[in-house]
């Protein structure tokens, strides 16, 4: 599927690519509508019906990826309660394998994530994967989310990798159009960044189940 001739840089995405996108689903999805309705005295089906709308209009935007911002919108310590259920973060089947085999090539490995810093640091911290990247990139630090056109330019100003010879890999199909946009010349999803759900059927976008079928 990749000509890894033709690839020098490998930007690669955290959550639903690298990480397994349940943790991130069960705690938006059921967690926090949980213990928000118990901190408003709601029920789950009303708290739900007022966090679904909000959630659905972040989408997208640098906010949706903030804890600060839903900390302060919920009034809850968001940081607090995924570190509650963080033993449910999880790296997907075979990412190790493929992170190590990229190790041993001579191409640029960036981890580049919508991530808030500190959702990222206890990610890090629990899947242990940091020594694989030579750099992390985390959007927040350009005031965009990867969606968005402006990250790609301020990005690649900043790094210098050449659009050609890049390979992104991404779960997100808009954060891909973001990056097909710009120019970025080898693309790559992910058909199942949610283990406890089904694969998804992706025509856009070359797409993989897990990371053996592109080793390099």
């Amino acid at each position: 599927m990749l000509n890894w001739n033709k690839i020098n840089t490998v930007l690669l995405d955290m959550d639903g690519t690298l990480l397994d996108l349940n943790f991130d689903n069960h705690f938006w999805l059921e967690f926090v509508p949980q213990r928000y309705a118990q901190k408003n005295q709601l029920s789950l089906a009303q708290a739900m019906a007022i966090l679904v709308p909000l959630f659905k209009s972040m989408e997208g935007k640098l906010e949706w990826y903030c804890l600060d911002y839903w900390s302060d919108a919920l009034e809850l310590d968001i940081v607090a309660l995924k570190t509650e259920i963080a033993d449910l973060i999880s790296v997907l089947p075979h990412v190790t394998e493929f992170l190590t085999a990229l190790q041993q090539t001579d191409k640029q490995v960036l981890l580049v994530t919508n991530a808030h810093r500190d959702a990222l640091s206890l990610k890090m911290e629990k899947t242990c994967l940091q020594p694989f990247f030579e750099q992390i990139i985390c959007s927040h630090d350009f005031g965009y989310a990867k969606e968005h056109a402006k990250f790609w330019t301020a990005f690649q100003q900043q790094q210098g990798w050449e659009k050609q010879s890049t390979l992104m890999v991404d779960d997100s199909l808009p954060v891909l159009r973001a990056a097909q946009a710009f120019g970025v010349r080898h693309l790559m999803s992910i058909n199942l960044p949610d283990t406890t759900k089904a694969i998804r059927q992706i025509s856009e976008f070359p797409a993989i189940r897990d990371f053996r079928e592109i080793m390099p």
